[in-house]
């Protein structure tokens, strides 16, 4: 049983956590190989374990900080996982697509992972939160973070460096807030040199996961203004978000 008293703790069990998660997925391979692999940009197979890994690692690693986070992280891991197995192979990206498609009556994975991940990201706020308005800005922070890491996933190391990049000014925080980005950064650590190598890439379920962990650690961590101005942010991410995947892809090389 491990502990989550401190910023340390908290890094250690997560990247400990991803590690033999990972690990054993590529051992055992449910369902077959072929499941957790896919072609990434360059056509190259890459593997699919360090998604859920990172997903599962961070759900267990930061429940027992807060509750709340474990039902997003592991919220958005699912949705994302459900895309990445349903929605292999459909090439329709962003919002406009699937709400698109929704009018005209197909459910895609895109949408039930939009929905999802927004209806976990509420709920997490809710609890996080007790005025209603800090609930809901909390929700849209959570969700918002999550569609923002995922919107980077479009390189090698582009998402699990972007939460390492915002995830450690955050892990020097205090209480919750710093113990949640910590569980972030340990577990976008452990996957890290493996994405970064082409070996694996983190796919919807570790990209969604990881960006609800992040954002809960924000609303944790900050009152009405600063749950404003990460709103505005995360929603101007999604506004603009191919511009936000082409800087991504560009950045770096």
């Amino acid at each position: 049983m491990f502990t989550l008293r401190g910023r340390g703790p908290a890094f250690a069990a997560a990247a400990g956590l991803t590690w033999v998660t990972a690990a054993a997925l590529r051992a055992a391979a449910p369902g077959g190989r072929a499941r957790w692999e896919r072609e990434n940009h360059a056509g190259r197979t890459v593997g699919l374990c360090s998604g859920p890994a990172a997903a599962l690692a961070g759900a267990l690693a930061a429940g027992r900080t807060a509750p709340a986070a474990a039902l997003a992280v592991a919220a958005a891991g699912t949705c994302g996982a459900y895309d990445d197995v349903v929605g292999a192979g459909d090439p329709r990206r962003g919002f406009r697509a699937h709400l698109g498609a929704l009018r005209e009556g197909e459910v895609t994975s895109g949408a039930v992972k939009l929905f999802g991940v927004s209806a976990a990201g509420l709920v997490a706020g809710t609890l996080l939160k007790e005025r209603f308005l800090d609930k809901v800005l909390a929700g849209v922070v959570i969700a918002g973070a999550a569609h923002f890491v995922n919107l980077v996933d479009v390189r090698p190391g582009r998402a699990a460096g972007a939460v390492l990049a915002l995830g450690v000014p955050g892990s020097l925080r205090a209480g919750a807030a710093g113990e949640l980005s910590a569980v972030a950064v340990g577990a976008a650590a452990a996957v890290l040199p493996d994405d970064l190598a082409g070996r694996e890439m983190l796919g919807d379920s570790g990209a969604h996961a990881l960006g609800a962990l992040l954002g809960t650690a924000v609303a944790a961590g900050n009152g009405r203004a600063g749950l404003i101005a990460h709103a505005a942010a995360v929603v101007a991410a999604a506004v603009y978000g191919e511009r936000v995947s082409e800087v991504a892809r560009s950045a770096l090389g």
